[in-house]
């Protein structure tokens, strides 16, 4: 199975002020379902369930205080003149608090192999693009510093992706709750 650790994007107010962002972007784009938004911490792969269950036990002794993510701002991968990936960014404090909840999550899993192929960004991707489109900075601009909600992060989940012609599904193997 494929499988990634991720913070779910919950909040019904930022869901809903990303759909709107996603509505006035005209660009041809993927855009990533509400159900599906997320900051992954670490992808995983193709793993088997034997693995799966050693990794939830690992992620069990990950302890955390909740807090609180502001969703700010927009970026692109690798750049916004050929982008192929648009996302929200977060506020310093919160992009920090994820970042040492992404190093706690490499931390626990590294010893069963797992380790991140490059440094945790804190974003959510919102766009996939699969084609090359033109330069979209003017576009984007006048979202550069545009606020998007705040959430409550409280816990990390275990996520199972599903490949599918319609795009991935995503299902909870495991919760693990903020102490």
């Amino acid at each position: 199975m494929r499988a990634f650790v991720a913070v779910e994007i919950s909040n019904r107010e930022v869901i809903s002020s990303i759909k709107k962002f996603q509505s006035e972007i005209n660009i041809k784009a993927k855009t990533v379902e509400p159900q599906n938004l997320h900051f992954t911490l670490q992808f995983l792969g193709e793993i088997s369930e034997e693995i799966s269950h050693k990794i939830s036990q690992a992620l069990q002794t990950i302890k955390f205080s909740s807090f609180k993510v502001n969703f700010k701002g927009i970026g692109a991968f690798p750049k916004m003149k050929f982008p192929r990936v648009i996302w929200i960014g977060t506020d310093d404090a919160g992009g920090n608090e994820l970042m040492d909840l992404a190093k706690k999550v490499e931390n626990v899993l590294s010893p069963l192999g797992f380790t991140s192929d490059k440094p945790f960004k804190s974003h959510i991707t919102v766009f996939r693009i699969k084609n090359k489109i033109d330069d979209i900075s003017k576009e984007m601009e006048k979202f550069k510093e545009y606020e998007f909600g705040s959430q409550e992060i409280s816990n990390i989940k275990l996520k199972q992706s599903l490949l599918t012609p319609q795009g991935p599904v995503y299902s909870d193997l495991e919760e693990i709750k903020a102490t």
